[in-house]
């Protein structure tokens, strides 16, 4: 296996195991991981949130750990990154208004390099235009914005992920196993 480069976008509020896991997993199968925010830098911290599942019509939100950035987002060039992860939670809500994300995203599905986006983190896929014709899955919440941007969501179990090209996407934290190991997948073709 290659050791990869990867950029984690984050933000305040992003969901505490759908930005964790990911990072401490890709870690450990040997690959980099820089975390960044804007406005933020190398060793600053964001809110997480845990989202559950409790039998209501939507999720529960408790909070969640201190995760600390180990980039600056002011320094990122997305040319020295070969893939690009984007948790869910909150953050994509805000993260989308920012035209820089929107570019770095749009970097990645130029030059066709490995994207994994996992619950709301389609909101950011969305509001970059990237999902003409793409099934992308998500929390059930972003199906509009999915299918408004041109994408075909996909209605997977929660414990599911899709790939479609260089995009594996899932609903929820519940499916880190499948979406990971899919996204580990291309990362290693």
């Amino acid at each position: 296996m290659n050791n990869k480069k990867i950029l984690m976008i984050t933000g305040d509020f992003t969901e505490d195991y759908e930005t964790m896991v990911p990072f401490q997993t890709l870690l450990a199968v040997g690959h980099s991981v820089d975390a960044v925010c804007p406005n933020k830098v190398s060793g600053d911290t964001v809110a997480t949130a845990i989202h559950d599942f409790e039998g209501d019509q939507t999720y529960t939100e408790k909070p969640g750990h201190k995760f600390t950035l180990n980039a600056s987002f002011a320094d990122i060039q997305p040319d020295d990154y070969d893939a690009l992860v984007i948790p869910g939670g909150r953050a994509p809500e805000y993260l989308r208004l920012n035209p820089n994300v929107l570019k770095m995203v749009k970097h990645f599905f130029e030059t066709n390099k490995p994207v994994a986006a996992v619950c709301h983190g389609a909101q950011i896929l969305s509001a970059a235009d990237v999902l003409k014709g793409k099934n992308c899955s998500a929390y059930p919440a972003c199906m509009p914005e999915i299918n408004q941007s041109g994408g075909i969501y996909a209605e997977i179990a929660i414990d599911a992920a899709i790939t479609d090209g260089n995009l594996v996407t899932a609903p929820a934290w519940p499916a880190h196993p499948a979406w990971l190991s899919q996204f580990i997948a291309l990362l290693n073709k």
